[in-house]
Order: C-alpha cells, then structure tokens, then sequence
C-alpha cells in the first residue's frame, strides 16, 4: 500500500508539473473561439431568486445557533476591485536567522533545490512599505521607517520553478502587521490564464454561511534590491494577489480558536498513517515525515487528528456515527460541493486546510489554492486534459477514504446534492459571477498587458483573454451537468502490479462500486503506447476484477481498464499517465518488463519478480 500511496503521489506531482511547462496554443485557440462563438449565445443562466437579481448578492438563510461559523465581519471592508502599492527593500541579514543572501540567490532556486539539498529556504532582510504609485504613504504600514522589519522568501511548490516567483512576506515582532496579518502571501497564479480566479472563489466563499474563507487583496508590487548595492532603484514586479496565511493569527481573525487544531493538508487520502501520523513524545515521531502529509499550523497536540483518522477507518462503526460525531456535515458537504461546481479538481487529498476548536470533537474543511478552478474553457482551448474523466463531480472524492464511505450511502450522497443545488441556485450565480469579474478585469488588464506580466501572459492576446473571461460564468453549468453525469458512472477503482504467472501476465484491480448496484464488467487493454493503437492484448466483458494477458516482451507496456455499468456509463481506473505533453491519459497504468520478467514501475524501484 506504502509504494501505491507514492506512486500515486508522485505521478500527482509529475502531471502539475506539465500543467506549469505548457504554453498557450494561440493558433488552436483562435480556431476554438471561431467555434465557439457560434454557440455562446445559446447558453442560458439559470433561474435566480428576485432578490438576487436587484441585489447581486444571495439571500442570507438562518443557521443554527450552536454552529461553529466562521465571522464573516472580517470580511466587511473588503474591497474586491482595489489595489494596494507595496514597496519592498530587500538587505543582506545575518546567518543567524538565515538571512544573510542576495535577491538573485532568493530567485534562482525552486523549492526543489532545498529539498534535495535538505536546506531550509534562503531568505533576505526586507523593508516593507505600503503606499500608493507616487511611493510609500503616510499613515501605511512601514512608512517613515528606514531599518528592515521583514524577511523575504519564495513560497510555493511547484510553482517555484517559474521565473515569475511567488513570495512570502514576514514582519518581525514588534514591528506590528498589515491589516492583523504578520505573514503576506503574495501569488502570481501564472499558470491562470485569466489571473484572478483564485480570488474570484475566496469572494465568492466568503457570502457562503457553511464555508470558511479567506481574505484577498490585489497588489502591485515594487522592489528595491539593495543586496546589489544602496543605489539601486524601485523595480515593478507587476501584480500579485495577496492571500492571507492561514495559522492561529488567522483563525483569531476570523472568529476561531486560534488554539486549536489546524492542519494545511499536503497529501492526504484520509488513511491512518499510523507510521508517520503520531504524537510528539513518540519515539518514531518525525516532523518533516509528518508534514510531508500534514503541515501543522495550529495546536501541536496530534491526539484529536490520531483519533479522527482511527475512526474514519474503523469499518466496524457504521461511517455515519462517525460522521455526525467528528465532521460539521454542513461546513463538508458544502466545501465538495463548491469544488464541484467551480470545477477545482485539485482538492481534496491537497490544497485544503483541516480545522478542530478546542474541547471540540469535530473537524471543518477550509478552502486553500483555487488555481485549478474555472479552467474547462482554457484547457478545451489548448487541448489539455486535466481535470476530466474522475476527477470531476462526486468522483473527484471517491479515492479519500473519508468520501468514499460516505457517498456510498444514499443519505450523505442526498445531503452533497442539496449543497450543490444551493449553491447553483444562490450563490454561484452566473449574474453575480460576472459581475465580480467585471470588476477583477479593471484591475487585471491594465497589468495583463503591460511589462512585466505581458512577458508571461498565457492567454494569447486581448481578444483571447476577452473569450475566456466572458466564458467562465457559463463553467458552474457545465460542472453541473458533469456533477449529473458523476452519479450516473461507476466509480473509480485502483489496479495493482502485475505478475508474471505461468508464462502469462496475471492484471488484478480493485472491484468498482456502482452507487445503484448495477453489475459491472471491464475492458482490458495492454498496448506498446499511450494512445492504446499498437494493441498485445485486450479482453471484453470481464466480469471479475483479474484475468491474465499474453506475457508481452521486454519494454514498456501500458494497462488500460475501464469499468462498465449495466446502464452503459463507463469510468476508468485510477491511474493515469501524465507524460503525453498534453496532460493526464486517464486510466493508463504503466509499467516495464525485462528480459527476466521481472516487472518494475516507471517511478516506483520496487519490483517483482516472474
């Protein structure tokens, strides 16, 4: 299971990886928008409530009194469509404190290189200054001030390799905060076409009783490198948007108890990870080994997370038990179903934080990393698969075992729908999601389209970006109709190595479940490609989850199996092979066999033996 869970992992990462590399396809989507017009006008919004029509917002609904909610005043003046100037003087510190680098050292290095190198992340002394286009402001944090009163790192994962960097900002102590914040996140979101859609979903969360959010703000950004020397001058960086961290400053802010548990969730399917998910005074305990799953940002007592994910997967309780005693089943449901409907494949067993008050036994799911939202237009433009086949509707869950229980019964699969046509109904609306982005694309073009983020602009060109931005609203119905189609299909199910048995090649795969209990049976296909042309071997009409193949020769081979309901709806397994250059071949497992039949994966170094 341990080499599973990584090889999935791993393959999860190769495939972001992609997602970052591609460029936009300018010719493809020209073709694309010609099509499409064609057929734009045709789609329809759907039916609004009055008052959301005259007011752009949705009808507030009562919530139960002993809730755990989130205060939403925090967000009371927010301004959606303003940008606030910062000024960043960037300084040699000392080695102390990890400081003591130059910006071009800060900027040369992804997150990667640490990693190997088992180093923590470099980072330069800084002033930070907030002000408006003629420089720092009085009254502004910072202002006046000439010794540093921040440090400075790249922040992000994957997205570090780029040369646009994203940046972590933290003020020292006692120098104050910025709007009650003492670490600014500030993002690019170059791989979003559009550069707003990770804030479009925090401000469309926020309006969402059962939801927990956070704060955004647009920012330009300049920077004075004196690491190469005092007379340097103020550099544009363009625009970034400004997520707030989530820690305890975090949920104090937003009306929770900054002394409970708070988990930023890295890879996590929800199993017990007894090996590595344990309490600090164990003697095995390992926090880098811990965090590689779970970061931890709140209390540092793991028995609440420890009892939860025993729970989760003690299969002699009935999962409902479980799930009324430890999850806000509102808060949960809520969360998937927004997911859903704005398409973020993404989420899930990544991207989220996981939250649990003090004295409390349950957990609530907060929203982290939108950047894989809103992009069914955009990837149908360059022929990107990303984001299709399972990971779309109630499927994209099936693979945690938290969901996995829990949709199987009809009651929690009727819950997931009533959030989902709630929020299609009053808060998702295609009127109010234009109207948002009428606002973003008054801040974002002007920069879109000048130096320095024209130089890394993935849309192509105005009219280009005009198409997708008119486009997005229409996206909710689509993930509807995909939401529709999910409850329809058999599930997603995983398949294990192959064996060389008996000079044959014995393929075996976990049953798929079908929510209506229809008979299933699988299509087998073995092939020299990806594309599945050049066939070895391939079986209809399986209705046990095993056969063997014909032993193929020495090379690389690719296991396709796709699940059938009695209906006619298919699904694939779930893995996937992510090196088309196109993004993921859903339901392709590769592997390699040599000239002994020993049988390796492309990412895992164990093997077996024929």
């Amino acid at each position: 299971m341990k080499n599973l869970k990584r090889r999935r992992r791993k393959r999860l990462v190769g495939a972001l990886c992609l997602a970052f590399l591609l460029a936009a396809a300018g010719a493809g989507l020209k073709q694309y928008l010609r099509e499409s017009r064609k057929t734009m006008g045709d789609l329809q919004d759907r039916k609004e409530t009055e008052e959301t029509r005259e007011t752009g917002t949705p009808v507030e609904k009562a919530q139960p009194s002993d809730k755990v909610l989130e205060d939403k005043s925090v967000y009371q003046e927010d301004e959606e469509d303003s940008v606030v100037t910062m000024y960043l003087t960037v300084r040699r510190g000392n080695k102390g404190d990890n400081t003591d680098h130059t910006w071009a050292e800060i900027n040369e290095h992804s997150a990667y290189y640490y990693e190997e190198n088992g180093l923590p992340r470099f980072n330069c002394e800084a002033l930070l200054q907030v002000g408006d286009e003629n420089g720092p402001k009085e009254g502004e944090f910072g202002y006046g001030e000439e010794a540093s009163n921040a440090a400075v790192q790249i922040r992000g994962q994957t997205s570090s390799q780029l040369e646009q960097k994203n940046y972590k900002i933290r003020i020292k102590a006692g120098k104050g905060s910025w709007r009650g914040q003492r670490t600014l996140a500030l993002n690019k979101h170059v791989v979003d076409p559009l550069r707003f859609t990770n804030k479009l979903c925090y401000d469309l969360i926020k309006d969402v009783p059962q939801m927990i959010g956070a704060r955004t703000q647009f920012v330009h950004l300049y920077v004075k490198d004196e690491t190469e020397g005092e007379d340097s001058e103020f550099v544009d960086y363009g625009l970034y948007t400004q997520v707030e961290q989530m820690n305890r400053t975090y949920l104090s802010n937003h009306g929770l108890d900054k002394k409970g548990q708070l988990y930023k969730i890295n890879f996590f399917e929800w199993f017990r990870y007894e090996d590595v998910i344990m309490k600090e005074d164990d003697p095995a305990y390992d926090e880098d080994a811990f965090e590689e799953y779970a970061e931890i940002k709140g209390d540092r007592d793991h028995s609440k997370l420890i009892e939860v994910l025993e729970a989760v997967n003690d299969y002699s309780v009935p999962i409902g038990e479980t799930a009324e005693k430890y999850f806000d089943l509102d808060n949960l449901f809520y969360w998937a179903a927004f997911h859903i409907l704005v398409g973020n494949y993404d989420t899930g067993a990544r991207n989220l934080y996981i939250y649990s008050p003090q004295n409390m036994d349950k957990w609530y799911f907060i929203s982290w990393d939108n950047d894989s939202a809103f992009r069914r237009t955009y990837h149908k433009t360059i022929q990107y698969t990303e984001g299709e086949s399972w990971e779309r509707g109630l499927t994209q869950f099936t693979g945690l075992v938290l969901f996995k229980r829990l949709f199987q019964l009809e009651e929690y699969r009727k819950m997931l729908d009533d959030a989902v046509n709630d929020l299609r109904e009053n808060y998702l609306l295609k009127s109010r999601i234009n109207k948002k982005i009428k606002a973003y694309r008054r801040v974002v073009e002007p920069f879109q389209f000048t130096e320095p983020d024209s130089s890394y602009f993935r849309a192509g060109g105005r009219e280009q970006y005009d198409f997708l931005a008119k486009s997005l609203a229409s996206e909710v119905e689509q993930n509807y109709q995909y939401y529709l189609e999910s409850l329809e299909n058999p599930w997603p199910f995983y398949v294990g190595m192959p064996r060389v048995e008996d000079g044959k090649l014995h393929v075996t795969w976990d049953a798929a479940y079908d929510p209506d209990g229809e008979n299933i049976t699988y299509s087998v296909i073995l092939a020299r490609d990806y594309e599945f042309t050049d066939v070895v071997d391939q079986k209809e009409n399986v209705r046990i989850p095993g056969i063997d193949l014909r032993k193929p020769e020495a090379g690389t081979y690719f296991l396709r199996i796709r699940a059938k309901n009695e209906s006619g709806y298919e699904q694939d397994c779930f893995d996937y092979y992510p090196g088309s250059g196109k993004g993921k071949i859903y339901g392709a497992y590769i592997f390699h066999i040599d000239e002994k039949g020993k049988i390796t994966l492309d990412d895992d170094e164990k093997a077996i033996g024929g």
